[in-house]
Order: C-alpha cells, then sequence, then structure tokens
C-alpha cells in the first residue's frame, strides 16, 4: 500500500499520534485536516476506524470498516475490522461477525487472523467442533507456541483452552 505523498502523511502520522495517547478527539481534528481524496485512502480508513473503535462507537466503526472493505477489497484489515465492529454494533452480533469473514477465508488463505477470530466466533456461538477446526487452521498458518500462548489467554477461546493446552 502506498503512504500517503507529503505533508499528508505527516498529518496521519499525528493523528496516530494523538490516538496513541488516548486523544481520539485530536485524532480526529486531525484526520479531518487531510484532503476529501485523501480520506479514503486505507491508512486514513484504519486510523478512523481506529478512533471509532477506541470510543466504542461500534455503528460508525462498522460503517468505516465497510466502507474500507467496498474500496480495498485486496487489503485483509478492512474485512477483519468489518467482522470485529459487525459483532458490537447495534443489531450486529456473532453470527454477523462470522457470516461477513467467512469469505475472507478463501480470499485471504494465508492471513492466520482470519481462522483465528472464526474459531473465537464458533466458540462464544457453543460450536465447538468448528471452532477447534477454525484454530488448528490458524495454528497451521501462524506460530503454534505464540498462537497457543494468546488462545489460552482470550476468553472468547475459553471453552477450548483445555484442548489448547494440550498441545505442544
Amino acid at each position: 500500500m502506498a503512504p500517503l505523498p507529503p505533508p499528508h502523511h505527516h498529518t496521519l502520522n499525528a493523528a496516530s499520534g494523538w490516538l496513541g495517547l488516548g486523544m481520539t478527539v485530536e485524532a480526529q481534528v486531525e484526520l479531518d485536516r487531510l484532503p476529501p481524496e485523501l480520506q479514503t485512502h486505507r491508512l486514513a480508513l484504519d486510523v478512523q476506524f481506529a478512533i471509532h473503535a477506541e470510543n466504542s462507537a461500534w455503528d460508525a466503526a462498522y460503517a468505516v470498516a465497510e466502507r474500507s472493505v467496498q474500496l480495498h477489497p485486496e487489503d485483509v484489515g478492512g474485512w477483519i475490522q468489518r467482522a470485529f465492529a459487525a459483532r458490537r454494533k447495534t443489531g450486529g452480533g456473532l453470527e454477523d461477525a462470522f457470516a461477513l469473514l467467512l469469505p475472507a477465508s478463501e480470499k485471504f488463505p494465508k492471513e492466520v487472523t482470519i481462522p483465528y477470530n472464526l474459531a473465537c466466533y464458533c466458540a462464544q456461538k457453543e460450536r465447538l467442533a468448528e471452532a477447534w477446526q477454525w484454530y488448528r487452521k490458524a495454528r497451521s498458518l501462524g506460530n503454534p507456541k505464540d498462537l497457543r500462548k494468546m488462545a489460552l489467554a482470550d476468553d472468547d477461546l475459553k471453552p477450548l483452552w483445555s484442548q489448547i493446552a494440550q498441545l505442544t
């Protein structure tokens, strides 16, 4: 992905810096300084999503992620963000998140985050055999030790903890 051209990359960096400090209002002010044609740049959309997520404004976060998927369908980040927000937005939930992320598993077959998140959604819906299959898929794509450690600290995967703990 191409970076924003100067001086706009400085504006985006400033927005990211404010966000890193938890100052979402200031981050939004910086982001709003970008010209309209750069507001839809993938990096700008990432920061916009993060601002909404930080504020638990999940309907707005979902709208940004949906726009990202529509404008940048070859970028996996928007797909993951959209499912994450769909789980939390008004009227959303685990089934919506799963349904939105499932097509990404074929589109991005080597992206470990997708099967990992699908495992989380299935585990929370008590579809444990399916959750286990998705977790094993994630494990085959990523670093097994790192995934095991992360999974054993992830409450979404709590229903699988005993199985995960047995893996080496």
